[in-house]
Order: structure tokens, then C-alpha cells, then sequence
């Protein structure tokens, strides 16, 4: 079976965050919203909190890292952060990691979240290691504490550019926690026909999806039609040897639903047409690893 859908929130149509939430609680069984604090201008969380509290049941996502303009006046305030740390609107501070994963609950009205997600840990400077050593420390406290059932990596380009390794993760994972027991659990990356790396690395079971899959971690595949672009980049030729029935868009993300290892696809559609497209493609078979693998070969020739 395809991979689940989940609601990603960072394009999403502020307007439309109430129908939104309730179309992706419309398998109640595999609902998913993903967030952070950032998003939106700051008040994705803000939004979205009234539909949680109307939909408890649905899992949450959020994530740690950017700072929000009111957040960054909040930590400050609080003495959480110094000016100059919240100047540079990326912090792994694990003292701003507790503080803000407090306050994505609070701002979410969920008293535990299911994922928290360190947001592009790539752009921090220094040893990325090192500093996911306190930042993954700091998360096992949140766990501790109940704030989170276990965390994740979020990334745009941390595994294609080669900075991260998920069996590098694992191991500074345990080393936090002094357990193999640790809570890192997930990682999130761009998978599309486009930024399609880890995908193709996937179908032949090597590269983050496969390694992650492997450790029994969920792997949510963010931007899957490339920001909105790829049904404009795609052609029916194209997305006819994925599912001729299919619309350029469904066909899309019917593959990335595909992928081996994927365990949710995380779209932002505003609309009830664009969730159901999506919906019905996720629910169909998987489409196969060779048929996949000729798509590819078709792109690399045009």
C-alpha cells in the first residue's frame, strides 16, 4: 500500500486551515498535520490550534530551529536567548530547543506532539554532530517530560549535500540519550520527480529513505509536487507510465506514495478537489519499483 497523506502547513492558504485540518482528518486513521513555528509568517500554530482541539485525535508534527519575529522578542524577554542568538533567526540552543518545544505545544493546544522535528540543522555552523549531540539531549528531555512522543530531522538538502548521515544521526541519537533506546524516530526531506535523489537512491535500497526505513523510522516526504511547479514541469507522456487514469498532479504524487520506504506524503492543498485528487491517488497500489525506475530513465533523457 502507498504511503500515508498528511497536511503540510507551510503553503497552506491561511483561509482555509480549518477545511483544510478537517480533510486530512478524513481517514481519522492516518490524519497528520505537520507545522512550525515559523510558518505562515508566525501564525501557523496560532491557526491551526482551534482545529486540533476540534479533531484531537489527529497527529501533529512541529518543529524547532527558525525563529518566528514573536518568538525571537519572547526568548529574548525571557532570557532564553541573547539578542545576538535571536538575531540570527536559526538557534539549536538546547535551552531554546526545551523553551520552544513547550511552546509549540501551548501554541498548538496539544499537551504532547508526536514528532518535533530539528528544522534544517544543515544551516547551523560548526560541527553539525556536536551541536545535535546538546539539540538531541534537549529533545529527550521534552520526552522525558512528555511535551513530545520522539523527534525527527527535518532537511532540505542536509542529506543530498552529504552533511548528514542517518547512521551518524543514529549514533549521536544514542549517544545523547546513553541508550539505544533513544526517541529519534523520523526525518523529513523534499521527494519528488524533481529533487528526486533520495528517491532514486531508494529504489535501489540504499541513501536516507532506505537507511531510516531500515531502523524502523517514519520518513514524510515534503514538497512531493515541488512547490506547486512540477505539474507544470511534468507532461501526460510522463505521468502515464505511473497511472495513465491519473490527473499530471495525482500521478505525482502517486509516485512519491510509491517510494520505498516513504511512510507519508506531506502536501499542502487548500482545496477539497486538490485533497481527494491526492487522497485517491495514495490509496491506490504502490506502483512498482521497476516502473518507477524507468520514469527516471525517461527524465534523465529529455
Amino acid at each position: 500500500m502507498a504511503a500515508s497523506l498528511g497536511l503540510g502547513t507551510y503553503r497552506i492558504n491561511p483561509k482555509t486551515m480549518a477545511l483544510s485540518v478537517a480533510l486530512a482528518n478524513m481517514d481519522a486513521d492516518t490524519a497528520w498535520v505537520d507545522t512550525a513555528p515559523n510558518y505562515l509568517g508566525g501564525l501557523a500554530q496560532e491557526l491551526l490550534a482551534p482545529s486540533l482541539f476540534r479533531f484531537p485525535k489527529v497527529a501533529v508534527s512541529s518543529k524547532v530551529g527558525f525563529l518566528s519575529t514573536d518568538a525571537a522578542i519572547a526568548a529574548v524577554h525571557e532570557g532564553i536567548l541573547t539578542a545576538e542568538e535571536a538575531d540570527a533567526e536559526h538557534c539549536l540552543n538546547p535551552r531554546y530547543v526545551e523553551w520552544q518545544g513547550r511552546r509549540n505545544c501551548a501554541e498548538l493546544g496539544k499537551k504532547q506532539l508526536d514528532v518535533m522535528f530539528v528544522h534544517n540543522p544543515e544551516q547551523a555552523k560548526g560541527d553539525l554532530y556536536e551541536l545535535l549531540k546538546d539539540t538531541f539531549g534537549a529533545m529527550e528531555s521534552l520526552v522525558s517530560e512528555g511535551a513530545i512522543e520522539s523527534y525527527g530531522v527535518a532537511t532540505w538538502d542536509g542529506f543530498q549535500s552529504g552533511r548528514m548521515q542517518v547512521k551518524e544521526l543514529d549514533k549521536v541519537a544514542a549517544e545523547a540519550a546513553g541508550t539505544r533506546k533513544h526517541h529519534l524516530k523520523a526525518i523529513q526531506l523534499p521527494v519528488s520527480l524533481v529533487m528526486s535523489d533520495a528517491f532514486e537512491q531508494a529504489l535501489e535500497g540504499k541513501g536516507p529513505i532506505s537507511e531510516a526505513a531500515e531502523l524502523g523510522w517514519q520518513v514524510l516526504a515534503s514538497a512531493p509536487l515541488f512547490g506547486g511547479e512540477l505539474p507544470e514541469l511534468a507532461h501526460k507522456d510522463l505521468t502515464a507510465l505511473i497511472a495513465p487514469a491519473l490527473t499530471i498532479p495525482a500521478a505525482c504524487i502517486l509516485a512519491v506514495a510509491s517510494c520505498p520506504g516513504v511512510t507519508r506524503v506531506l502536501l499542502s492543498a487548500s482545496t477539497p478537489s486538490h485533497w481527494l485528487e491526492a487522497y485517491e491517488a495514495t490509496i491506490k497500489p504502490t506502483i512498482p519499483a521497476p516502473a518507477l525506475r524507468k520514469v527516471f530513465d525517461v527524465l534523465s533523457s529529455d
